[in-house]
């Protein structure tokens, strides 16, 4: 966890956890960097309540980059905001560093990018955006200017640096969100759709930047995104929620792995007409012909028990031949909808616990 900034004396007395000897102390105590446990959170009362979020369990290690997935309204962005604090969870708990989210001091090591460009102040100029953030944990205006030159540079924002935010491009409001949070150098980062309405090459600087926040300066980033290829380029790790329960928690090799093996494309020497097609169907329902220039070829996902071999039996005893067989690689979109619907095996996942390495 990266030295803090600043120190507080607390009036109630006790130990200040954001002291570099009480840090340290608290890292050895604590082998997670966010543990989620049992966490529930209902909305509304009698029929018209809604369980947001249903028994989610799992944690994060200091440093670990880990992705959140799940569809609108599966309870990602209500998770996040109880775990800065924004919301108080019905039963459960949300902890940072071993301190309760619930509890003030959590903002301290925790910043967060939600729902897009929602944690600016639309009033406020690039500039005055970025030194409110940074005197919210005590950074004095002289010792953040460089840092907050800094950011302005890197997001794009520097012919921008005076405008108030409302008059902003959607993308560079994003941009702001994402400086904002940086600039308090908090140790957890939550980003909830952090390429939201960003450019493809911006969208890809992003992608850089949150890898380097994790490998070399030891940032812990929970990232929340509908762009797959976002969470598939800079996540080793994810968690997908679906209805408020987490369903599948693995590292993101692991996950598509299980697809790599079983996905295949088959290129045919020949032709394959009507009877032959519904044979390899019959064997293989979800099997699909693509038309290729010279011939065709299929893909099949082989279900549990089937085998290669038997494709080719079937093949050959239409008379059909097999010029090339090649996996298909997987994309985690593809991967992520199968788990959400329970596809291929998939179950609830059992909670786990990261460790410091």
């Amino acid at each position: 966890m990266p030295e803090p900034l600043f120190r507080y004396n607390w009036a109630e007395g006790g130990t200040d956890p954001c002291e570099p000897a009480a840090a340290e102390r608290t890292l050895t105590a604590v082998m997670n960097a966010l543990r989620v446990q049992e966490l529930v959170k209902l909305y509304g009362r009698g029929e018209k309540t809604v369980r947001a979020v249903d028994g989610v369990s799992f944690s994060v290690a200091p440093g670990e980059l880990v992705g959140l997935l799940g569809a609108n309204g599966a309870g990602k962005t209500t998770i996040i905001k109880i775990i800065c604090g924004l919301l108080l969870p019905t039963s459960g708990e949300a902890e940072v560093y071993g301190v309760s989210a619930a509890d003030k001091r959590v903002a301290r090591y925790v910043a967060a990018v939600l729902e897009g460009s929602r944690n600016v102040y639309w009033r406020l100029s690039v500039e005055e955006n970025l030194r409110f953030f940074a005197g919210l944990v005590g950074q004095s205006p002289r010792a953040a200017r460089a840092h907050i030159q800094e950011l302005v540079s890197l997001m794009g924002l520097t012919e921008k640096r005076r405008t108030v935010a409302n008059k902003l491009s959607q993308g560079m409001k994003q941009k702001l969100a994402i400086a904002c949070a940086l600039v308090r150098n908090t140790s957890v980062l939550l980003l909830d759709e952090p390429t939201l309405g960003l450019d493809v090459e911006t969208s890809y600087d992003v992608r850089g930047l949150i890898r380097e926040l994790a490998e070399r300066e030891g940032r812990t980033v929970l990232l929340s995104s509908h762009d797959m290829g976002v969470v598939e380029a800079v996540c080793r790790r994810v968690i997908i929620i679906s209805q408020g329960e987490v369903v599948t928690d693995d590292q993101v090799a692991s996950l598509l792995s299980v697809f790599r093996t079983r996905a295949l494309r088959v290129a045919l020497s020949g032709g394959l007409d009507d009877q032959a097609l519904g044979r390899v169907k019959e064997e293989f329902p979800g099997v699909r012909v693509s038309e290729g220039s010279e011939s065709p070829s299929l893909e099949v996902e082989l279900e549990v028990g089937q085998t290669l071999y038997q494709l080719i039996d079937v093949l050959r005893t239409c008379g059909v031949g097999v010029e090339e067989i090649a996996r298909v690689e997987p994309r985690l979109e593809e991967v992520f909808l199968r788990v959400v619907r329970g596809e291929n095996g998939a179950s609830k996942a059992e909670p786990r616990t990261g460790t410091v390495s």
